[in-house]
């Protein structure tokens, strides 16, 4: 998907993305109850680059968990940035973050970063090159040893599963009252949409970035998530 169309999807759906998505937060709590447990090993001060950052949902659940952490919210959605900015704000976490409204290759950031988050972000990357470049600048953002993790839509389109999973995702999202995904829907995007490749080429998309081999760590329906380090080769 172009980058401008991605943008401005999220800058429409700013103002209600949060409640268009609240009774299917459930799947979000589920990946920050894993990754809380993960990033414990962290340092106590550590600082968290948060690329594609969107309404703040995963620095909001760091922030409270560790709270010396501070963050780099990164989205190039600055309406999607906006209500971030707010929800922190009313929380008394605002302090804690820097807020830049980019894409990550168009910034200048110190590279001591202890960890970075790509939640939902790089599927939107057509191009296998330019996701394997996305994964890349992420690494040069990270001390050595880094930690990056990465959630995305993956699976295979060509496998047994892949009909049940439509139907039982697309429930879901009739559940969640977002009745726009229709099983053709899901199909198309899956096809055409976005980059939506099976767990086992996107983890080899972030070694190819410069991150050891990746730990696939969850799944819940057609979202995978996967810790890995940054490698010898990122330093």
């Amino acid at each position: 998907m172009e980058k401008d169309k991605v943008k401005e999807i999220f800058d429409n759906s700013a103002a209600t993305y949060d409640k268009t998505w609240e009774k299917l937060a459930p799947v979000n709590d589920s990946l920050h109850l894993l990754m809380g447990a993960i990033l414990t090993e962290l340092p106590e001060k550590a600082k968290i680059l948060c690329v594609g950052a969107g309404t703040g949902a995963e620095i909001i659940f760091m922030a409270k968990k560790f709270p010396k952490w501070t963050f780099a919210a990164i989205d190039p959605s600055a309406a999607m940035l906006d209500v971030c900015r707010r929800r922190l704000r009313e929380l008394g976490f605002e302090n804690r973050c820097e807020f830049y409204p980019d894409y990550l290759e168009n910034l200048s950031l110190p590279n001591d970063y202890d960890a970075a988050t790509s939640i939902l972000v790089s599927q939107f990357i057509n191009d296998k090159e330019a996701r394997i470049s996305f994964f890349r600048n992420i690494a040069a953002q990270l001390k050595p040893g880094g930690t990056l993790i990465n959630a995305d839509l993956s699976g295979d389109i060509n496998s047994f599963d892949y009909e049940q999973q439509v139907k039982i995702w697309a429930q879901m999202m009739a559940e969640g009252n977002v009745q726009t995904q229709t099983i053709e829907n899901i199909r198309q995007t899956h096809k055409n949409g976005i980059s939506f490749l099976p767990p086992q080429e996107v983890a080899g998309i972030l070694q190819s970035a410069g991150f050891n081999k990746p730990t696939h760590f969850y799944q819940m329906a057609f979202i995978h998530g996967w810790v890995s380090r940054k490698g010898d080769e990122s330093r």
